[in-house]
């Protein structure tokens, strides 16, 4: 669909990369990978048409169309929710505009029978019935539920984007494109603004969408559950591994390895060629051979190995003296703006040493409840900061705060203190600022970067309660890594707002899910934390505490429902867990009422050969329901090729034959929707 010919980008005769090379297929779901400051945001720059490369070509048929998420974006107010998102639409309000139109005048005119009414009628008809073909007459139900699939209420359609934070209109933002149906979606961090549930039904979106899906993201599940290819920047180049990103670590790796020994033999043998050509350079009578090696040696081409950034990147965060044993203690702690209940009755103590996600739906009061315990906001009720408490905060708005006249090294330079002072190089070194980064102003550095930044800073100052609030927002997944292990090693007392399934997982012991003006606790089975797992693990193994909420949410909420309204397979079933509420009234079943699920161990040979077989029958079925949803969403591409030509636009035939085909396709995609739902149960 899109060729990317020897591409190549300089800045200030700097390369970026050269002589890129690949092309994005239908249906292909590709991971853009790299460190931060590898160019992926400027490669979907380049794709989208909003930046000239250097030098190479990009090829985009006439007929595809691109939809392009930036990270950030300049949003506009003056709208509701729902007018905004029907700029999605603007095409179809044109063509109602005309029917509009065409219907005036055929109503003003008596003159029945002449060539010119009926022409007419014949304009009006042909466009209404393109109006249906493009799904004009029911655009509104597709317009509320991928709103209500990214978390709007159907309350907050008709309220001005104003009153909406910055993270929920890039959901406006978001939904808009989703609902232009674009043929190739390029998409740069979407998740950074989402919750876990809009993140699990924007997978499962992408995942049943027939376009193409280009996107940067540093949420390591959100990339393996849809991604099926990746492309690696790495030294100005672009591999492409056809596997998901799991794979992708593997295949580089033994990659990085052959290239390594390519690279050792290649300097054994320069070295013996160089010692032949000093021992015998002198000599007369070896003079031919010398003169041989030497020609030998001006044609070796070096073998270059993949750059792997060994930056001592290790995060260390400096517990000061201890704190008392209940760092945080709310007792009926609520807050209210005008009319509006953020949360009431808020009971719940946090114990030294222990590490707490702070989960649920933006806008439910996660960071409302962080700005109380910081003091920032008034709030009801008693709130208590423990006895030699020293908090480490962390805000969401962290590095763009930062002051982006100075360079990195001044930034560090007006916090630091005493003698750290003269280590602000060798700490700018271990966060990847080493040499010339150093001396970058703050407003060319990536998001990424700046987040890396913000963190020094609060590394700066010995803490004994660190509280992160979407810390891993425009982090890479190495640094992402890193920062997690920190957080693990920290002795002191850790709350984490955060939506990053794979962050959180293994990392923290308690969970408290803010919902409905209320906050609960999510008890969990017996958790090992030590042991990292993730959303798919085997039976029989135990899953962390994140991955047990996240299951049982998706179960509570009926998330199964509204991931097959968007044409996805259903959410998998919860395992055993339990919550305890800690504010209001409201309550959930406890673990004790929850059905433990027998694990396959329990299972006898005759038994596990049974399941053995019926899966495979269910595999081939989701197999052959791909196969055909492909073909005819191929038949159907022909078809509005056909359609959009002068001759095409006049035969009836076509669009009769156009609606049995979508109709088809709706059918085939429910029967891979069923499919899936079988074989995940």
């Amino acid at each position: 669909m899109i060729s990317i010919d020897n591409l190549s980008v300089e800045f200030s005769a700097r390369p970026l990369f050269s002589d890129v090379s690949f092309v994005v297929n239908d249906r292909d779901r590709i991971a853009l990978m790299g460190k931060n400051g590898a160019g992926k945001s400027t490669m979907l720059k380049i794709i989208a048409g909003l930046q000239q490369p250097t030098g190479g070509t990009v090829s985009v048929p006439r007929e595809a169309t691109i939809g392009y998420l930036p990270q950030v974006m300049i949003l506009s107010d003056g709208k509701t929710v729902r007018q905004e998102a029907e700029g999605a639409f603007a095409h179809l309000h044109e063509m109602e505009k005309q029917l509009e139109t065409l219907n005036d005048e055929m109503l003003r005119r008596t003159d029945y029978e002449s060539a010119e009414y009926l022409d007419l009628v014949e304009r009006y008809t042909h466009l209404h019935e393109r109006l249906q073909m493009m799904g004009g007459l029911d655009y509104q139900g597709e317009l509320e539920r991928t709103l209500q699939g990214l978390g709007f209420q159907r309350d907050d359609f008709d309220r001005p984007t104003s009153e909406f934070s910055g993270g929920w209109r890039m959901r406006i933002e978001l939904a808009k494109l989703l609902l232009q149906h674009p043929d190739v979606l390029l998409l740069d961090e979407p998740t950074n603004h989402l919750d876990i549930e809009s993140i699990q039904w924007l997978e499962q979106f992408l995942q049943s969408r027939s376009g193409a899906v280009l996107m940067v993201s540093h949420d390591r599940a959100f990339v393996n559950n849809v991604t099926n290819r990746t492309l690696e920047i790495s030294c100005g180049k672009v591999y492409d591994y056809k596997v998901k990103y799991d794979e992708y670590l593997v295949l580089r790796q033994e990659r990085r390895e052959q290239q390594l020994r390519a690279y050792e033999n290649q300097q054994k043998e320069i070295a013996d060629i160089k010692a032949f050509i000093e021992r015998f350079r002198y000599q007369a009578t070896k003079a031919v051979q010398v003169q041989s090696r030497i020609k030998q040696l001006e044609k070796i081409v070096p073998i270059e190995v993949d750059d792997v950034d060994n930056s001592a990147l290790h995060l260390k965060f400096t517990c000061s003296m201890r704190s008392g044993d209940y760092p945080v203690i709310c007792d009926a702690v609520g807050k209210t703006y005008g009319e509006h209940n953020v949360f009431h009755d808020v009971n719940l103590t946090i114990e030294r040493g222990e590490k707490v996600a702070f989960v649920g739906k933006n806008g439910e009061g996660k960071s409302t409840l962080v700005k109380c315990i910081m003091g920032e906001i008034p709030f009801d009720g008693s709130l208590k900061v423990g006895h030699n408490v020293q908090i480490g905060y962390f805000a969401q708005n962290q590095a763009q705060l930062l002051d982006g006249e100075q360079t990195v090294f001044d930034t560090i330079d007006r916090v630091a203190r005493g003698e750290i002072r003269t280590k602000i190089r060798d700490i700018l070194g271990a966060f990847m600022f080493g040499g010339e980064a150093s001396d970058k102003k703050v407003k060319v550095l990536s998001g990424g970067e700046r987040t890396r930044l913000a963190m020094i800073k609060l590394l700066l100052e010995p803490v004994n309660l660190l509280i992160l609030d979407e810390p891993t927002n425009h982090l890479d997944l190495r640094s992402k890594d890193v920062l997690k292990e920190a957080v693990r090693d920290f002795d002191g007392t850790v709350i984490i707002v955060s939506h990053d399934r794979d962050f959180l997982d293994g990392l923290v012991d308690r969970v408290y899910e803010f919902g409905g003006g209320v906050v609960r606790e999510f008890l969990g089975s017996s958790v090992n934390t030590g042991t990292p797992s993730s959303a798919k693990n085997m039976e029989g193994v135990q899953r962390s505490i994140i991955w047990q909420f996240v299951e049982q949410f998706n179960q509570r909420d009926g998330m199964s429902s509204r991931l097959s309204a968007a044409g996805s397979p259903s959410a998998q079933k919860s395992v055993t867990a339990g919550q305890k509420t800690v504010s209001g009234a409201q309550g959930c079943a406890s673990a004790a009422d929850a059905q433990p699920k027998a694990s396959a161990g329990a299972l006898s040979y005759e038994e596990q050969k049974a399941l053995a077989r019926q899966r495979k029958k269910l595999e081939k079925a989701v197999s052959d329901a791909e196969e055909k949803v492909s073909q005819l969403e191929s038949a159907v591409k022909i078809l509005e090729a056909q359609l959009a030509t002068p001759e095409g636009a006049t035969d009836a035939s076509l669009f009769e034959k156009y609606g049995k085909l979508k109709e088809q396709l709706s059918q085939a995609e429910d029967e891979w929707a069923e499919a899936m739902e079988a074989m995940e149960q």
